[in-house]
Parts: C-alpha cells; sequence; structure tokens
C-alpha cells in the first residue's frame, strides 16, 4: 500500500520545487509480459497520471517528464507512430483534467519536428492552461540538452550581431535566459527510472547542481510509493552548492 510523503523521512526535510524525470523502461516492461513495445507505452500513462497527482498535492512547484528525446526519432518506425498517436491521444483526453485541477501544460522541445496536428492541439492545450497556478508540468518532446544549448547559442547570437548586446554581455546567467525553462528553478531533483544511470541528453544546462536518483523500477511500476522513496531520498540529502559543511551550518544558525 502507498503512503503519503507526509508520513515519510521526506515530511522531515524539503519538498524540491523542480523535479526532472527521464521515464525509461516502458519497453522492458512489455518485455517482460510477452506484449508489444507500444503496451508499455501506455501503462506508462497511469505512472504519468501517478506522478504529477503527488507532485502537486505535495507542492512541487514545476514537474518536468522526458517524454521523447530528439533521438528517439531513430526507434523502428512503428514505434515512432504508435507513440505519435499517444501524445495526440494524452493531449486529447488529458489536458483537460489537467486543466481541471490548475495545472498549466508546456510543452518544451522543437515542434517543428511534429505534425500540424500535434502542433495545433499543444498550441490549444498551452493556451488553455496559461493562467493555471497549482504547478507546472513540462513535457519535453523531441528534445534535447545539446539542442537547447545550442538553439540558446544561435538566438543569443543573433542579437549581438543585431547590436542588442555585446560579446562582454555574455555570462552564464545572461546565457541562462536563452535557454528553455529560464524563468523556472532548475532541477532540485533529477530521477531516472528504469535502471540506466545516465541522463541521456536531458537538461544539461540546467542539472549543473541537480540531485540525482536513479531506480531499478521500471516506468510503469513507478506509482506513488516509489516517487515517495525518491522524494524521501532528496529530503535525506544536504546540498552545499560549492560550500563547506561549516559554512552551511553557520549560514543556518544564522537564520
Amino acid at each position: 500500500m502507498s503512503t503519503s510523503i507526509d508520513d515519510s523521512s521526506a515530511a522531515q526535510g524539503s519538498i524540491p520545487r523542480h523535479v526532472a524525470v527521464i521515464m525509461d523502461g516502458n519497453n522492458r516492461w512489455a518485455k517482460k509480459r510477452l506484449m508489444p513495445g507500444v503496451a508499455g507505452h501506455k501503462a506508462g500513462v497511469d505512472a504519468v497520471r501517478a506522478v504529477v497527482e503527488a507532485s502537486a498535492r505535495n507542492g512541487v512547484e514545476v514537474l518536468t517528464l522526458f517524454a521523447f528525446s530528439s533521438e528517439n526519432w531513430r526507434r523502428p518506425e512503428g514505434e515512432v507512430s504508435a507513440l505519435m498517436q499517444l501524445f495526440i491521444m494524452a493531449l486529447q483526453r488529458e489536458v483537460k483534467k489537467i486543466h481541471k485541477n490548475d495545472i498549466r501544460l508546456l510543452v518544451m522541445g522543437d515542434l517543428s519536428g511534429f505534425s500540424e496536428k500535434i502542433q495545433g492541439l499543444v498550441a490549444e492545450a498551452e493556451a488553455m492552461t496559461r493562467d493555471n497556478k497549482r504547478m507546472t508540468l513540462v513535457v519535453a518532446a523531441n528534445y534535447g540538452g545539446q539542442w537547447d544549448i545550442a538553439q540558446a547559442a544561435r538566438r543569443m547570437a543573433e542579437d549581438v550581431q543585431a547590436g542588442k548586446l555585446t560579446p562582454a554581455d555574455i555570462t552564464e546567467h545572461s546565457f541562462h535566459q536563452y535557454t528553455w525553462l529560464h524563468q523556472f528553478p532548475a532541477p532540485d531533483l533529477m530521477i531516472r527510472t528504469g535502471g540506466e544511470k545516465r541522463i541521456s541528453n536531458f537538461m544539461l544546462w540546467q542539472t549543473a547542481y541537480s540531485e540525482f536518483y536513479f531506480t531499478d523500477a521500471l516506468w510503469p511500476d513507478f506509482k506513488e510509493e516509489e516517487y515517495n522513496k525518491a522524494l524521501a531520498e532528496f529530503a535525506s540529502r544536504t546540498r552545499r552548492f560549492g560550500r563547506t559543511d561549516d559554512q552551511l551550518k553557520e549560514a543556518k544558525q544564522g537564520d
């Protein structure tokens, strides 16, 4: 039986403002059950619902889910086609539920790679939920961290060429303003399911100081109980941001 995060050790620490998740293991989940890969992706939708609901309930401000990477186009054509249909179905069926729960939806990535139908549904979903305040749900689709950095550099170079910036204006802070999600806090916690221990070109710029949590749980099995384990682990960690333990103690005493 799953437990509320309020009953776990995470309640004694802090809840991350921004959680990012690499949802891995759908195909292996289906293969273990002698089912086609798309069945795993469909089963993964239930895990998405569970994590979205738990995040909103526990006060997470931003939840970013890696749904489809820029490299995923290399997968078998049948699987890609099924994923696109699943994306359409989610945009048609789930957005009203998200809106009803006061959650804002953003899709992060190069949308030009998708069909006009998907682009239209994304625009409608973002417009419908634009003013919602409870939480922001970001779905990364046709997204890659290297692409994000490259498009930021290109747009910054265009502004330098146009005379809006000078090379001397380029700093970590100013560059950050050209990346996706610059208006939100950086991910405090990055979760990857499925047992792999890499970040696979996801939010390379934004996760410089994120805490990482890797679990063997396959994504369709990553429901509230597994999510609570990740939140509890995050709450138990000490985040130094380059400082020493003594400096952190002094700062805490100063508070």
